[in-house]
């Protein structure tokens, strides 16, 4: 979702600010959010209302309900308004008014219909937690630590525990739809919003992602997938026409998004601003009625983007069901226009009904209507407990990319250290945009980051440097780093020197290259020049290249950290954590890498440009399989992570299993202090089986061990991810032959291969 298009909120202080708990955050319950059912949902509801009745399942309640609503309810239940006041959207032919039961400065809301017992939907951004649009007075809540680094945990059962959580506080703040569920595949390394996202592999995105739906929608609160589909750059964002084939998509992209529906079971799917294959996402037949709807089944309700809607008739035809945001768009297409096709037959009325049963359906089955929310309980918000909740996210995620003769963690010998960089006295970095969560204490640093969206660039106040002074007896000083001679005389003579560098991304702008910005590379090469036992902690949204790797002795990759992310990154440098994340993007060596070295598209376009990509290039393609099919040797390759510990894995048997295989193996922690393992499972035919790469992760799992222990784990491997898709029948096949199964802890680190014969299957278009 974004709060951008050409116009943006400004603070009231775009220099320092500081965000403090205040009376005006504390808001009180909403009068609207207390309405009262007709008939409160029992599985005794009265005849005349069949809908509020328990014992029928979702579809059913939601026919009774669509039956029971007049004309103008039905087209009140597909429109959305924008939630935070716009007074930009007033001019011309627009005539925006704050909805008067609408959430102040969040997302959207959608009018209930009392008198059925339908409570309103009030939607808040994103995937990492309770956001606020920009604003004086936000909303101070817990973020979770960046996408991409939930993603790097490899661990499901914590993506589940972190999207519970920020439903929790959803829920709390009074909202029922949260905006998440980003699982764009990271085929641009330069995209903005990588950091939204789970990173470039179908299955792991999928994994978890499904699960952080999962537990949003455990709150009784619906979590949208997003943004379907292909909205892989920033760049020229609301035109780009993203040309792919049918086959190379549904290896890629739809794979991913088709395991997150299949696991989380999404409320609702947004569809995204670019256009896919000529027609815009949201009125894309293909996309909306023939994959999603028809293929894979989704009976939820697909909603615009906020300013992706164009049309009244094609968009309501060729799939969307709920107009999000006016007045992002440039006409209220899902107001009167659409009550007018209606009536011309432009748009039939079983297609209408069918909006309205299908959002209705997603908030039956979710709870919304059997359990509304109850107004702003964000008094009993417990922060201390979902704050630990995401510092244990953080420390699971963070990798350790580098670590020469054991330079972590920090020697308990250590009498003198020095950290340079990125603020690390005060906290950590977040990631920009409409998914920008605001917590106590998080700041703005004068003249870092626009003035407008998609900042402030915010820090929250976590400091890594205080969690290391309360965890050595060394002295610790700290350097801004930005006088390079003065960072390097201090490094000098020191017994570890820690520089904290960043890079800041953010909704609707891609970054120019894949280095660090400000002179930071150069910085950290003076550094390791003048002191060898320097170690670098990353905070980024994505892969960065290192001209200075072979300088420095280690590299931490902490991405975007979250609320507690400072503690999270001090506990696993001083080794009260053992690091256990492994990448979930391949870290190339430079963008000539790519395939597409230049970035498609070009900044000064306007809207109403029409710019193209081919994502045919590489196909299904994505990631580390572009690496392995061209030959190319990465920095990090997909997977990769180091411990403080040492691992065996061995053991590998596989065998057919139902339509797909599974794999049986062994994992030991051979070093002397307890830790996490990933062990991945890849797979490759033996002869040719029209692969597009050579290799394809088609399982993992995480192992927690102490020392000398082992562990005899398995891993099933879908059917899908052993097959390949036929656009003419809409079936997956798993050709006949042999295959190689691949015990590994990274795509390009094999411990044992084994080899497997399967016969040939058939199965269709839902892996079945």
């Amino acid at each position: 979702m974004t709060t951008h298009l050409r116009h943006t909120l400004q603070l009231v202080s775009t220099t320092a600010l500081t965000l403090t708990l205040s009376s005006a955050l504390l808001m009180a319950p909403l009068a609207a959010q207390a309405q009262a059912t007709a008939t409160p949902a029992t599985a005794t509801a009265p005849a005349d209302q069949p809908w509020m009745n328990t014992s029928l399942d979702p579809s059913a309640r939601a026919d009774a309900a669509v039956k029971a609503m007049t004309q103008a309810e039905k087209l009140q239940l597909v429109f959305g308004y924008f939630s935070t006041n716009a007074p930009w959207f007033t001019a011309g032919t627009k005539r925006f008014e704050f909805p008067k039961d609408g959430l102040p400065d969040s997302a959207g809301y959608v009018p209930g219909i009392a008198r059925l017992g339908i409570p309103a939907q009030w939607e808040t951004d994103a995937g990492v937690g309770v956001a606020t649009q920009r604003s004086p007075t936000p909303r101070l809540r817990t973020a979770l630590p960046s996408g991409i680094s939930t993603a790097a945990t490899w661990d499901p059962g914590m993506a589940f525990a972190g999207g519970a959580m920020i439903g929790h506080e959803a829920r709390l703040s009074g909202f029922n739809v949260q905006l998440a569920g980003g699982v764009d595949l990271l085929r641009e390394p330069r995209n903005g919003r990588n950091f939204e996202y789970a990173g470039e592999d179908p299955l792991l995105a999928g994994v978890i992602d499904g699960n952080e739906i999962k537990g949003i929608q455990s709150n009784h609160i619906i979590s949208t997938l997003k943004h379907y589909a292909f909205n892989d750059q920033e760049t020229n964002r609301f035109t780009i026409d993203v040309k792919i084939d049918d086959k190379a998509a549904r290896e890629s992209d739809l794979l991913a998004f088709q395991i997150a529906d299949e696991i989380g079971k999404p409320g609702a799917v947004m569809c995204s601003y670019n256009r896919v294959n000529g027609a815009y996402a949201c009125e894309n037949d293909w996309l909306l009625n023939q994959v999603l709807k028809t293929d894979w089944g989704f009976k939820g309700y697909v909603m615009s983007d906020w300013g992706a809607t164009h049309s009244t008739v094609a968009a309501a035809n060729n799939g969307l069901d709920q107009e999000s945001g006016w007045a992002f768009d440039r006409s209220a297409y899902f107001e009167g226009a659409l009550q007018e096709a209606v009536n011309a037959g432009y748009v039939p009325q079983a297609r209408l009904d069918n909006m309205a049963q299908r959002i209705l359906y997603a908030m039956f089955a979710n709870g919304l209507v059997d359990d509304p929310v109850k107004g702003d309980q964000s008094a009993t918000i417990d922060y201390v407990a979902d704050n630990k909740i995401s510092q244990a996210d953080s420390e699971a995620g963070i990798v350790l990319l580098k670590n020469t003769k054991g330079l972590l963690p920090i020697a308990k010998t250590a009498k003198k250290i020095v950290i340079i960089g990125s603020h690390a006295d005060f906290g950590v970095l977040s990631g920009g945009g409409s998914s920008q969560v605001y917590a106590v204490g998080a700041k703005r640093f004068d003249g870092e980051g626009p003035d407008g969206f998609p900042g402030p660039m915010t820090y929250y106040a976590s400091s890594p440097m205080k969690g290391i002074e309360a965890r050595t007896q060394a002295s610790v000083t700290y350097l801004d780093g930005k006088d390079v001679k003065a960072a390097a005389k201090a490094a000098r003579g020191a017994d570890l020197v820690i520089v904290f560098a960043n890079q800041w991304t953010g909704e609707s702008m891609d970054v120019p290259d894949l280095n660090l910005p400000n002179g930071q590379d150069a910085l950290i090469s003076a550094v390791a020049k003048a002191n060898k036992k320097t170690a670098v902690v990353l905070e980024t949204g994505g892969p960065v290249v290192m001209p200075w790797l072979a300088s420095v002795g280690a590299v931490v990759e902490a991405w975007y950290p979250g609320t507690s992310g400072g503690e999270a990154i001090a506990r696993v440098l001083t080794g009260e954590v053992n690091p256990s994340g492994h990448l979930p993007a391949t870290f190339p060596a430079s963008v000539a890498q790519l395939p597409r070295p230049v970035l498609d598209g070009d900044v000064k376009l306007d809207d109403n440009s029409h710019p193209h990509t081919d994502y045919n290039i590489e196909g299904a393609a994505v990631g580390y399989k572009w690496f392995d099919k061209k030959g190319l040797t990465p920095l990090f390759p997909f997977g990769h992570g180091l411990s403080y510990t040492s691992f065996s894995l061995g053991g590998l048997s596989a065998a057919a299993d139902g339509k797909g295989l599974k794999a049986s193996f062994t994992v030991k922690n051979t070093g002397a202090v307890e830790g996490k393992e990933v062990a991945q499972i890849y797979v490759s035919p033996v002869g040719d089986a029209g692969w597009e790469a050579p290799k394809r992760l088609g399982g993992f799992t995480k192992a927690d061990l102490k020392p000398g222990e082992s562990q005899t784990l398995t891993a099933s491997v879908d059917p899908r991810l052993l097959a390949t898709y036929d656009s003419a029948s809409k079936t997956w096949t798993v050709k006949a032959g042999d295959y190689k199964v691949m015990l590994a802890t990274s795509a390009t680190d094999i411990a044992q291969t084994v080899t497997v014969h399967l016969d040939q299957q058939t199965l269709d278009v839902k892996g079945q």
